[in-house]
């Protein structure tokens, strides 16, 4: 069904949209369309709260926690929820983890939505029980091992007076069987199928936390699963898979192999930095745990920058030392219902491929990009490039930003500009669950991308926490490292290509060799 137009329509629209089993890029891309048409969401804690990237800014968000105790809510309480934020005339998303029609009780709410009138759309997710066979290596189906599968809730409704589930039947299905919820209950499982005729050495796994850079997989025969989990402390949400595919080919399990999985790695960039380097963590299999030490305060508000913007015309050359520089700059155009033309005949220039690539999302090509990516080699290629004597060139960037770019372009014969765009500010957060786990050896790495994100990360935690843990530093280049070193700290490791995913890969062949 497609919702109809708000001016259209007394009463809202509701989409139940399957989140997926954990991991936030695999919704669906219906799912992610309904997210950016919403104006309300509401989500559980089986809900990644990353999936919230997909929504709209002004998007309105309502947590509705289903579990035990102060704060949770009740499936009618969410019902009411639903009812009441549709029928104000809202476009709302209801996440639910996995697919919504499996284990996910959206018939109830259904009935609620219909019974007051409001029309529905279902999108279907990847459920977590299917999730398992490509993160984990559990084929679910095999031509040799197993023609057919059960899904099974492992914890049926409270309150139940009898069984929904065929427990003779089980213990002698002729394939898969996949328990949700099943942890809780996984000895009773264990034992109920085994009393029923299952073969004791029956292979068994669990997979807890799946799709997630947390994931733990544990494999062994049905008499022993529960006792195996026990030892190795397994919570919920997992899976349990019972059958011969459940002692499959352990080569299978491509997710755990990655280089970075199951290591936790400290990112200390500003909020929006964090979560991009959160993201490409975790596409390694990595474990990101993000302290922003940076707050990014625009300066495009200034006298400064606005006479500057009178002016470009006269420059031969503008030049963008960051990401941020670049975001900043066009959201000030566009405040300004300018865009890219303003540059006029001048060439740009971008310090490395990354703010190459953010000026591209903006309709500008980069002229120039240095090999290595930093001020000094951009400036000293530049050079090399073009003839600079007596040209016009600005200078785009942060205000705290090294003069060394400025004094090697000016030697050069050029007239310098240097405007700032924005600056960094230290965002003061509590440390102490950090220190804690850097102490306790529970952290594998801390990442710098900048000299600045050294000052504030040490400006609230002690050198002295990090030297004498097992902990590991990274560096995003030789400015960083050098900045570290006077903080009385060592890069373990310096990015060759000094982006974040060069920091990545240096922290991926240490961790390799």
């Amino acid at each position: 069904m497609g919702e109809k137009s708000k001016t259209s329509r007394t009463k809202g629209f509701v989409y139940l949209v399957g989140a997926g089993p954990g991991k936030a890029d695999l919704i669906t891309v219906r799912g992610a369309e309904a997210l950016g048409k919403a104006d309300c969401v509401i989500y559980d804690k089986l809900a990644n709260p990353a999936l919230l990237k997909f929504a709209r800014k002004d998007v309105e968000i309502v947590h509705v926690p289903k579990r035990i105790g102060k704060g949770s809510c009740t499936q009618d309480e969410i019902n009411k929820v639903l009812v009441e934020k549709a029928s104000a005339g809202k476009i709302v998303v209801r996440l639910k983890g996995g697919d919504p029609c499996v284990f996910g009780r959206a018939s109830e709410e259904l009935v609620a939505l219909t019974k007051a009138g409001i029309r529905f759309e279902i999108v279907p997710g990847v459920t977590a029980g299917v999730a398992v066979a490509s993160y984990a290596g559990v084929m679910l189906t095999d031509k040799d091992a197993s023609s057919q599968v059960a899904f099974i809730t492992g914890q049926e409704a409270p309150g139940k007076e009898e069984t929904g589930i065929d427990w003779d039947l089980l213990a002698q299905f002729n394939g898969t069987v996949v328990f949700y919820m099943g942890i809780g209950n996984l000895e009773s499982i264990a034992t109920g199928l085994i009393d029923k005729g299952t073969d004791a050495a029956t292979p068994a796994a669990v997979i807890a936390n799946v799709t997630f850079p947390t994931q733990r997989v544990v494999r062994a025969p049905l008499a022993r699963i529960h006792q195996e989990c026990k030892q190795q402390k397994i919570k919920p949400p997992a899976i349990v898979v019972i059958g011969a595919v459940a002692g499959g080919d352990m080569r299978f399990d491509w997710f755990t192999d990655q280089p970075l999985f199951g290591k936790t790695i400290i990112v200390t960039r500003d909020t929006a930095g964090n979560a991009d380097s959160a993201g490409r963590i975790i596409a390694r299999g990595g474990n990101p745990l993000p302290f922003a030490t940076l707050r990014i305060k625009p300066l495009t508000n200034s006298n400064e920058f606005l006479r500057t913007l009178t002016r470009l015309g006269r420059y031969e050359w503008i030049i963008f030392t960051s990401g941020n520089g670049v975001t900043l700059f066009f959201e000030a155009m566009e405040g300004l219902g300018k865009d890219a033309r303003i540059f006029g005949p001048a060439n740009v220039a971008a310090i490395g491929t990354g703010t190459a690539n953010r000026l591209a999302q903006f309709g500008v090509r980069a002229d120039f990009v240095p090999d290595v990516f930093t001020g000094r080699e951009l400036g000293k290629q530049l050079m090399g490039f073009t003839n600079l004597q007596g040209k016009r060139i600005l200078l785009l960037r942060s205000k705290i930003a090294s003069n060394e770019l400025v004094e090697i372009l000016e030697d050069a014969g050029a007239q310098v500009d240097n405007v700032p765009v924005y600056t960094a500010v230290t965002e003061k957060r509590d440390p102490s669950r950090l220190v804690k786990d850097i102490r306790e050896g529970t952290i594998d790495w801390v990442t710098f991308a900048s000299p600045s994100s050294a000052d504030g990360f040490f400006e609230q935690v002690p050198a002295e926490t990090v030297n004498s843990s097992r902990v590991k530093v990274a560096s995003i280049g030789p400015v960083t490292s050098e900045r570290l070193k006077q903080l009385g700290i060592r890069a373990d490791v310096t990015a060759k290509q000094h982006t974040i995913d060069g920091l990545l890969n240096a922290i991926e062949h240490m961790e390799t060799r």
